[in-house]
């Protein structure tokens, strides 16, 4: 008997859908505690959950038979994905499953920023009949603004549309030929802040999207502008908003997300009657949950019965001896693709994966699919996986070719990454050190030999004496650790890359610091 056990609330569609199939005994135990979830985890061959349930890694540690871990929602930052992969099970999550909802609550928002509706309505409820203290704006013949075109923002974009809303959009990662089939124009972000009307963001938290929208771009904006987040809080810097509403540098904003949930309701935000506020509903419509519950029952219930896995975060399945061999390169495909995705300048048209050495005497797809994971992931966050990575690059056109050779090569076992994109091509190869760890061995035309781990200071500079001085003089005023570090140049007094990994993150003002010393002409810090 196949034994699956559902910890978290599920909507009845989904669980019938398991219960339907009689090689199954299903669990339904919502709001079971951490340590009766240990004590029984190991009698069950799947595990559905939602935000609730915290799957550690003691608790994958005991989990015997486990196989398969379901997340009926995007985010799985409640499951330990390490100990997941280390111990074999594979974890699915369902990200397309509140897309219309959360499309739905953006144009919802835009219509109530739009029309004074909540205001409108407290208004009235108060006894006043204010109809001329509330005339608000038509959305036909706008520009609307789309930040990030994948699920959720290209149905924002043909819902406006239908409002006959004229629609720009930024997102390095989708070209211009497949925004053109969706009625999209790309521009620049500069240029989109610059000219739309109302701007709404899509794009997933990460380090490049923090306070992706702060004062510099609040300053590029029309006086008129209206600006919606329904994607994660901190993408927009809260404080820079306050400072743009209490100047009236914009008209308005709608607000879904929050840096902070629950939100300090003593912030100045929610003084102003220009802005929107609602308690991250993005998902919450019966329909969505009844989707979710739907989309990872299938899910489990297709992978338990071998009838293939979809939406998998961590890794494609494959044999036990050819994972052995495997896993390292997997690894260090995805540590490449990642350090690539955070260094890249424009946007991508295509990767091209060069194997040579013991990788071509194996089918590579598992490490393919991790490198261009790696490449998209800094973007794209929680809506690619491992597994689906080549349709979603296919979805984006992007065109992604692997080649094997036998030549030689200046390694024995070699991983060559070239990225294409409309501005510069970027090339990086790896390799494995000889007990199997992974190392960036060139970077262009730059020899290293970085560690990809952790966090990584990414430095260009010119070749002048005093310069690694000069960073670890910044670095350690702030009491910021060096780990490793690793340089290279071109050629003697030429272009240095340099490349320093530290023990934790450096703040913002540090990196500007650096930035600002002489002969130092690039600094990024990359996360992998």
């Amino acid at each position: 008997m196949i034994k699956v056990l559902i910890s978290d609330k599920l909507a009845p569609e989904g669980l019938q859908i398991l219960k339907n199939v009689k090689e199954f005994q299903v669990d339904f135990k919502p709001g079971i505690s951490p340590d009766d979830l240990k004590a029984t985890i190991k009698d069950y061959d799947a595990l559905i959950i939602r935000s609730e349930t915290k799957v550690t890694a003691d608790i994958i540690a005991a989990a015997d038979r486990l196989k398969f871990i379901g997340r009926a929602g995007v985010g799985v930052d409640n499951v330990d994905l390490k100990a997941a992969t280390k111990k074999g099970i594979v974890v699915m999550n369902t990200p397309g499953g509140n897309t219309t909802s959360t499309a739905e609550q953006t144009m919802s928002l835009i219509l109530a920023l739009s029309r004074n509706i909540p205001q409108a309505c407290a208004s009235l409820k108060a006894g006043k009949w204010e109809r001329s203290k509330f005339t608000g704006v038509e959305l036909h013949g706008k520009i609307l603004g789309v930040v990030g075109l994948g699920r959720i923002g290209s149905t924002v974009a043909r819902m406006a549309k239908a409002f006959g809303m004229k629609i720009i959009g930024y997102d390095p990662f989708i070209t211009v030929e497949l925004a053109k089939q969706i009625g999209v124009e790309i521009v620049e972000k500069d240029d989109l802040l610059k000219r739309a009307d109302y701007i709404t963001i899509h794009v997933p938290k990460s380090t490049d999207t923090k306070s992706f929208i702060s004062d510099k771009e609040f300053d590029l904006m029309k006086k008129d502008v209206r600006v919606i987040n329904c994607a994660r809080g901190g993408i927009i810097d809260e404080s820079a908003l306050v400072r743009a509403l209490e100047s009236g540098r914009i008209k308005g904003c709608a607000l879904d997300v929050y840096e902070k949930e629950p939100p300090d309701f003593q912030s100045p935000l929610f003084k102003f009657d220009n802005c929107v506020a609602t308690p991250h509903l993005g998902a919450s419509t019966s329909e969505a949950q009844v989707n979710v519950a739907i989309e990872i029952a299938e899910a489990i219930r297709n992978a338990l019965l071998g009838q293939g896995i979809v939406n998998a975060t961590n890794f494609p399945s494959i044999d036990a001896e050819t994972f052995k061999i495997l896993e390292p390169y997997v690894e260090l495909s995805e540590q490449m693709g990642k350090f690539a995705g955070q260094l890249i300048d424009g946007r991508v048209g295509e990767i091209k994966i060069f194997y040579s050495g013991v990788l071509c005497d194996y089918k590579t797809a598992p490490v393919s699919m991790a490198l261009v994971y790696g490449v998209l992931k800094p973007a794209l966050g929680d809506s690619i996986n491992l597994v689906n990575s080549l349709d979603v690059a296919r979805e984006r056109a992007v065109k992604v070719e692997e080649i094997k050779t036998n030549e030689k090569q200046e390694f024995v076992n070699l991983i060559r990454l070239e990225v294409a994109t409309d501005k510069d091509p970027f090339v990086l190869f790896g390799t494995l050190s000889s007990n199997n760890q992974p190392r960036i061995v060139k970077v262009n035309n730059v020899y290293v030999e970085a560690i990809p781990r952790g966090y990584m200071l990414y430095i260009n500079n010119n070749d002048r004496p005093g310069i690694v001085g000069a960073v670890g003089t910044i670095l350690g005023k702030s009491k910021i650790n060096i780990a490793s570090i690793t340089f290279g140049r071109e050629q003697k007094g030429g272009l240095v890359i340099s490349v320093v990994n530290v023990d934790n993150e450096i703040p913002e003002s540090v990196l500007q610091e650096l930035r600002q010393t002489p002969d130092i002409l690039f600094v990024k810090l990359i996360k992998v």
